[in-house]
């Protein structure tokens, strides 16, 4: 059953589909499914939480080497053969031999990076899907709306549920890409392929002291648009928008280059990673001028928060897998409302029990090689978990 309507450029429309409600039997099946990608998540979630310490705990290890190594350039216009082969640490303006072009729209700019970014206008469907159960049957009400959009992707019109009226173009006539500077130097010093992978901080380019390049493109603010209205555009019009990242010379409408602070390697006249002793390397830029203790404490800073964001994870793996393996049990009261509902509140603390226990478990295991005495403390916190949730199961009574 469908019904249509049409609020403007925005139409929409709702369909339903029932499906006989599913079986016991349907709904065993459906849980043992979930049960094997429960198990997955959960041994994931062990691997996870154990490689994580290992790493965090080697990072660290790594960035103190580094700390205690590195050598401050006295300046990053003459290379000194002393430092041949040591980890050493410079700050200064971006350079680049030449200037990077995009001949189609007659740009050109001085920096290390130049991103074309190309958007184009088209249907965008969004899908709001909700169930209920009449007549014995599992009913599913979707409401499709379909607006147009400027998208940076080619969003294929072949999967809406309507497509007439909403057909979008299958390719764009331009493309984006960014362009690289193949030497990019501080003082001195050329970069080596990886420190030029982290100067990354785009800023968009203003247009507007450009002309328009062609006849068949209008320039509007920062934006070139290939459309004949562009503040009415149609279904397949393009407008294009530039990024650049470091800027490496100076210009009159952007300002002086951008500074950034290295650390790597000197070979040559070249600033390549450096190896250290647990087999990681260091390989370190960030924009402005910084002393070697403000890089370290930026990477120990990194370092932690990554850390962290994968304990979380491996958390909510571990509770996710727990959830999904006991979900079993749910399924076989789920005939009594009131059974069911008590049922569920204890699957969940069980599992978050579980997993709080299992996930300070595996840390400490991590850490056993490393810091013996932090992995037993954090075993003897696993257990804590679980011995609140016996504390709170009331005594039997004396027969």
């Amino acid at each position: 059953f469908q019904q249509f309507s049409d609020t403007g450029s925005r139409k929409e429309h709702v369909k339903i589909t029932s499906e006989p409600k599913p079986g016991f039997l349907e709904r065993l099946s459906e849980t043992s499914g979930g049960m094997l990608i429960g198990l997955v998540t959960f041994l994931l979630a062990f691997y996870l939480l154990f490689t994580n310490e290992g790493r965090a705990l080697r990072t660290a290890r790594t960035l103190d080497e580094g700390l205690s190594l590195v050598v401050p350039l006295d300046s990053i216009h003459s290379i000194s053969q002393q430092n041949e082969g040591r980890l050493v640490h410079l700050a200064g303006a971006l350079s680049t031999s030449k200037p990077l072009f995009d001949p189609s729209y007659g740009l050109s700019i001085q920096a290390v990076k130049l991103k074309r970014h190309v958007e184009m206008y088209q249907w965008v469907e969004y899908e709001d899907s909700k169930e209920y159960e009449e007549n014995g049957e599992i009913k599913k009400e979707t409401k499709y709306s379909y607006n147009t959009e400027w998208k940076s992707e080619v969003v294929n019109s072949r999967n809406f549920d309507r497509e007439i009226g909403h057909k979008n173009p299958s390719a764009m006539a331009v493309e984006s890409f960014t362009a690289v500077s193949p030497n990019v130097q501080v003082g001195s010093f050329v970069l080596s392929k990886g420190l030029v992978n982290k100067i990354d901080d785009f800023k968009q380019l203003s247009l507007s002291h450009l002309e328009d390049p062609h006849a068949d493109v209008t320039r509007g603010g920062d934006y070139f648009y290939h459309s004949d209205n562009p503040r009415r555009p149609e279904v397949g019009d393009l407008r294009v928008s530039f990024f650049y990242a470091g800027l490496s010379g100076d210009d009159p409408h952007l300002g002086t280059a951008d500074t950034v602070t290295v650390i790597a390697r000197q070979r040559g006249d070249q600033l390549v990673p450096y190896h250290a002793k647990s087999g990681d390397i260091l390989e370190i830029l960030y924009p402005g001028d910084l002393s070697v203790e403000e890089v370290f404490q930026k990477e120990h800073e990194s370092n932690t928060m990554k850390t962290w964001a994968l304990r979380a994870a491996g958390w909510v793996s571990m509770f996710v897998g727990i959830s999904l393996m006991t979900r079993i049990f749910y399924t076989l009261v789920d005939w009594f409302p009131l059974l069911r509902d008590l049922v569920n509140v204890g699957l969940k603390a069980f599992a978050l029990c579980v997993a709080s226990s299992l996930a300070l478990l595996t840390i400490s295991v991590g850490w056993l090689f490393y810091r013996p005495l932090w992995a037993l403390l954090l075993a003897l916190l696993s257990v804590v978990p679980i011995a609140v949730a016996r504390s709170r199961v009331p005594p039997k009574k004396q027969q």
